[in-house]
């Protein structure tokens, strides 16, 4: 068991570093700011843990024991809350940071806790955090057929958490370094399970705040000619080809169509099933598939850019979230079925 905790806690390392610079750069988080430092901080605290493991398990150092390692536990369930309230509480965006200062109030009292007790009032106060977060989730119940899949292995990381939580309350009745292997292997685990998702919807964050401004906004639609402007959709997009803005987003296309932004939300999720940013992602997927059918020599970068895309990596990110293959490989799939038997 502890070879495969050690395994785990290098995963959890390179998996912290990857998502840090793939997943919480600023254009996923353009409107949520909050929700990327938190996030940031989050993979940190997790990181910090799995040294202390590993320094415990394999260099017998007992970091675990550490004042340091006994705040950054109490740190991570907070930092969660922090990362997932903008995304699944958006009416409370506007809310001061001033406010949220009283979840770290357990990390600075942590050091004052009695050796023994620090550790099961941690995963307490966890729990707490994981019953907020699955009433959230219960809440958008009407949502999960648009994010089925990913709401089960998130539902998975937290199983994990709160069967982590059961044990870390009889840790003292364990053997001493066997509640920190099963500890290291569960965030091991978690990370895997988030990779996994992350790779599936890469702007799922962006995916679900949308979905959740439209579960719980009351219908902006009754005035609205819905027919009529998804009629005028259709010519901005196929016609005018407005996906090719780089520029565009959420409030400028409802400029564009004479309707708010809660009401564009709210029709497009409604009326199409997904969101503004799953909707644009596609509509210039299937520009690029054109331009790479009818322009072999094109570059895959030149290809991403005339079709809205910022960059190669945002191109490729979504490519592959939407077709399951590169521009490249699907080029070549194409070139292939051309070519004379």
């Amino acid at each position: 068991m502890t070879s495969l905790a050690l395994l785990l806690i290098g995963f959890s390392i390179f998996s912290a570093i990857t998502i840090a610079l793939t997943h919480f750069r600023r254009v996923n988080y353009q409107d949520q700011p909050v929700a990327r430092i938190m996030g940031l901080i989050l993979l940190l605290a997790l990181s910090g843990l799995q040294f202390s493991h590993f320094a415990w398990l394999y260099l017998d150092q007992a970091w675990v024991s550490t004042t340091l390692y006994r705040m950054t536990l109490f740190a991570v369930a907070p930092a969660f809350f922090l990362f997932s309230q903008p995304l699944l509480h958006p009416q409370q965006q506007s809310r001061r940071s001033i406010a949220h200062l009283w979840h770290v109030l357990p990390v600075a009292l942590s050091p004052l806790l009695p050796n023994g007790a620090a550790l099961p009032l941690a995963f307490i106060f966890g729990v707490c955090y994981l019953l907020w977060l699955v009433g959230r989730l219960y809440a958008l119940r009407a949502e999960r057929a648009n994010f089925h899949l990913e709401m089960l292995l998130l539902g998975s990381v937290i199983v994990i958490a709160i069967a982590v939580s059961a044990l870390g309350l009889v840790q003292a009745a364990m053997p001493e370094k066997l509640f920190f292997c099963v500890y290291a292997i569960s965030i091991g685990a978690a990370f895997l399970l988030v990779q996994t998702t992350l790779s599936l919807r890469p702007q799922l964050s962006t995916e679900v705040s949308e979905a959740v401004q439209a579960a719980y906004a009351n219908s902006t639609l009754s005035n609205v000619d819905c027919d009529a402007v998804l009629s005028k959709l259709e010519v901005l997009m196929q016609i005018e080809r407005l996906y090719e803005d780089a520029e565009l987003n959420l409030p400028r296309l409802s400029a564009r169509l004479e309707i708010s932004t809660h009401q564009l939300s709210e029709l497009m999720n409604s009326r199409l099933g997904k969101g503004f940013s799953r909707y644009l992602r596609e509509l210039r997927i299937e520009a690029a598939k054109s331009f790479l059918r009818g322009e072999p020599s094109a570059s895959v970068l030149s290809v991403g850019l005339s079709v809205g895309f910022t960059s190669q990596s945002n191109f490729y990110e979504a490519f592959r979230e939407i077709e399951g293959m590169t521009p490249g490989q699907y080029r070549k799939l194409v070139a292939k079925d051309k070519s004379p038997e």
